[in-house]
C-alpha cells in the first residue's frame, strides 16, 4: 500500500516536472523566433592626424531606438515591431533614417585626444535586405581631426548601444577591446603597442563563448538536451558530449582561420534539423548506437560552423589569435557543461531512477524539443 502511494506521488511529481519543463522551453522557443543581438564592430585608423572609424552595426536596431545594453533578443523590447519593419526596407529607404540617427547619435559618441574630437558622418553602406530572417550588417563611417602631437586617444561607446568590438588598424601590436554601452576604452597609443597579452585575450573571449550558450544559444542548448535525454546513464552522455565537442572544435577553428566558410542561411536550418534528429531518435532508441555517434560527430561539425559565425562577428585580435580562439571555445564548453549540470541536478538526480522516467520525462521532453526544432527549420527556410 505504502509502495503504491509512493509511486503515485512520484508520478505526480513527474507530471508536474514535465509541465514546468514544457512551459519553460515553449516560452524560450517563442523568444528564439527573434534575432540575437550581436555586437557592433568599430575599426579605427589614425593617419595624418585624421581618425576614421568604420562601424559595422545592426542599423535597424539603432534606428528603432532599441536600448541594446544587456539585451539578447529584440523581441524583448517595445520597439520589436518597428525593428522588424525596418529590416524589410531596401537601402534607399533605410539610408536617410540611418543618416538622421547617426547625426543625433554622435552627440553621445566621444573620442578624446587631449580634448574632444569632433566627428562627422561619412559614407553609409546598407546591403539589400536579402533573407530578413538573418540580421543585416550595415556600415557607417565616422571621421574627425585629432589634434597634432597627441600620443593617445580614448573612445567612449554611447549608452544604449550594446557591445562593440573596438579594433585599431594600421599599427604594430594594435589595440583590440570589447566595450559595453557607457564604457570608455583605456588610453590607446596612436603608434600601437597596446596589444593584449595572451592571458588577457583568453579571459576576454571566454565569457563571449559562455554567453553564446547561456543565455543566447537556445538551439545549441536544445541539441545538448537532446543528447541528455537519450539515456539516464552517465557514460553515453559523456561519450556523446565528447564527440560533439571534438567535432565543433574542429570546424570552429577552421572557420575562424577562414579555411571554411558556409552561408549561415544554410547552416542554421541544418542545425535545426540536427535538433529534430537527436530528439526523435530518443523516442525510439534506448541506448547509444555506433551510427548515432557518427551522426553526432557530423552534427558537431555543423554546430562548429555556427559558433564560427558568431566568433566572426566579434573578430579575433590578430596578435593574440590563438589565445582568444581557445578562450571562446573553453567558454562554449563551460556553457554546455552548465546546461548538462542543471539538467542533471534538476531532472536526472531526482527522477532518473524512477521506473517511468523514460515514458513520463525523457520521451515527452524529446517530443517537445523535436517540435521546436521542426518549427525552427520551417521558419529558417520558408518564413
Amino acid at each position: 500500500m505504502n509502495g503504491s502511494l509512493a509511486v503515485r506521488r512520484g508520478d505526480t511529481w513527474l507530471r508536474t516536472l514535465f509541465a514546468l519543463m514544457f512551459c519553460v522551453v515553449a516560452i524560450a522557443a517563442a523568444a528564439a523566433r527573434a534575432h540575437e543581438v550581436t555586437p557592433a564592430i568599430a575599426d579605427f585608423t589614425v593617419q595624418d592626424s585624421r581618425i576614421t572609424l568604420k562601424l559595422r552595426l545592426n542599423a535597424e536596431a539603432f534606428v528603432a531606438g532599441i536600448n541594446l545594453d544587456g539585451l539578447s533578443d529584440t523581441n524583448q523590447t517595445a520597439q520589436s515591431a518597428d525593428y522588424d519593419e525596418l529590416r524589410a526596407l531596401g537601402p534607399a529607404e533605410l539610408k536617410p533614417m540611418v543618416q538622421l540617427f547617426a547625426e543625433e547619435w554622435l552627440e553621445s559618441f566621444s573620442v578624446q585626444a587631449g580634448g574632444p574630437v569632433a566627428l562627422r558622418v561619412g559614407q553609409i553602406t546598407i546591403p539589400e535586405a536579402g533573407n530578413i530572417s538573418l540580421p543585416r550588417a550595415s556600415f557607417l563611417e565616422l571621421t574627425g581631426e585629432v589634434p597634432a602631437g597627441r600620443g593617445s586617444l580614448r573612445i567612449a561607446w554611447p549608452l544604449g548601444s550594446g557591445g562593440v568590438v573596438l579594433r585599431q588598424n594600421g599599427v604594430k601590436e594594435p589595440y583590440t577591446g570589447y566595450l559595453q554601452g557607457g564604457e570608455t576604452s583605456p588610453p590607446i597609443p596612436l603608434a600601437g603597442g597596446a596589444a593584449k597579452t595572451p592571458v588577457e585575450a583568453f579571459m576576454e573571449y571566454l565569457p563571449v563563448g559562455f554567453t553564446h550558450i547561456l543565455p543566447k544559444g537556445l538551439d545549441h542548448i536544445l541539441f545538448v538536451l537532446g543528447l541528455f535525454f537519450l539515456s539516464p546513464r552517465v557514460k553515453p552522455l559523456l561519450l556523446q558530449v565528447s564527440l560533439f565537442t571534438v567535432a565543433h572544435t574542429i570546424t570552429l577553428a577552421l572557420g575562424a582561420l577562414g579555411m571554411v566558410n558556409v552561408n549561415p542561411a544554410i547552416v542554421e536550418p541544418l542545425i535545426a534539423l540536427s535538433i529534430v534528429f537527436v530528439a526523435v531518435e530518443n523516442i525510439f532508441a534506448r541506448k547509444l548506437h555506433a551510427w548515432r555517434s557518427l551522426v553526432i560527430l557530423g552534427f558537431g561539425l555543423l554546430h562548429g560552423l555556427g559558433f564560427a559565425t558568431v566568433l566572426g562577428e566579434f573578430g579575433l585580435p590578430a596578435s593574440q589569435f590563438l589565445p582568444a580562439l581557445i578562450g571562446f571555445n573553453v567558454g562554449v564548453e563551460l556553457g554546455q557543461l552548465a546546461v548538462i549540470a542543471a539538467a542533471y541536478l534538476g531532472v536526472r538526480l531526482w527522477f532518473g531512477r524512477h521506473p517511468k522516467y523514460r515514458g513520463r520525462v525523457a520521451i515527452p521532453a524529446s517530443v517537445t524539443i523535436a517540435m521546436i526544432g521542426g518549427y525552427w527549420f520551417v521558419e529558417r527556410v520558408f518564413l
